[in-house]
């Protein structure tokens, strides 16, 4: 493992964090019920009185919200009152509850919207945030004003993840989600990136130790215990 002082990746992170503080964001937590605490970035309580519309950006499964959204988030900053919640089980968003469903997850996102007043919204969501968008939208129509779904398979088949693993060469589907080697990265990025960018083993190494198994370690069933199948 990387030292942090060392670590090319924490120090993106920290860069991130600038970033969404000079966006007009900051790191806040809530406890949304009795078992589940929610952390999301979110509009600074001394930010400006001028009304802007809501807007919930929902990541997708491994790295944290704002390694996935800083560039729409420097954005939509200027139009928008941004939401960037971590899905629980990601980042600091705990609970002691058993469900793990992306239904949970968008009841979740929805008592935390709540709980700050946040009547309607709009919702994005990718990969598997796209799932969690879509249960929002479904369960609160008159909540939500627009959503937008991106890079997800909401109609995903269980046969689908079948024929991904074929490719990738593996026989888990937490095998190829969660890497846990350079290589291991390596055959994701094949999968799902076009034209990807050359990245060294220390690279890749110290993204994995610091945004995907750390964060991840004591979820790693969390999306591959839901069904999906149409």
């Amino acid at each position: 493992m990387v030292a942090s002082c060392l670590s090319v990746v924490s120090l993106y992170g920290s860069y991130l964090h600038y970033s969404l503080s000079s966006a007009g964001l900051s790191s806040q937590t809530i406890d949304i019920d009795d078992e589940t605490t929610i952390h999301f970035w979110g509009p600074k309580s001394n930010s400006s009185a001028i009304s802007k519309p809501p807007m919930v950006l929902i990541h997708g499964f491994g790295p944290h919200g704002v390694w996935q959204w800083r560039q729409q988030i420097v954005f939509f900053a200027r139009e928008f009152d941004l939401y960037v919640p971590d899905l629980v089980f990601f980042g600091d968003s705990t609970t002691k509850s058993s469900e793990r469903s992306e239904v949970f997850q968008a009841v979740s996102m929805g008592k935390l919207l709540g709980k700050l007043g946040v009547e309607k919204f709009f919702v994005v969501g990718t990969s598997y945030g796209g799932f969690v968008a879509y249960h929002m939208a479904a369960m609160w129509p008159e909540r939500v004003e627009k959503v937008v779904i991106s890079s997800s398979g909401v109609s995903l088949r269980r046969g689908d993840n079948q024929e991904l693993l074929k490719r990738a060469g593996l026989e888990k589907i937490e095998d190829l989600m969660l890497p846990g080697t350079a290589a291991q990265l390596r055959t994701l990025m094949g999968l799902s990136i076009f034209r990807r960018p050359y990245m060294p083993d220390f690279l890749l190494n110290d993204f994995v130790d610091v945004s995907i198994l750390t964060p991840l370690m004591e979820s790693s069933h969390l999306m591959f215990s839901a069904k999906h199948d149409v």
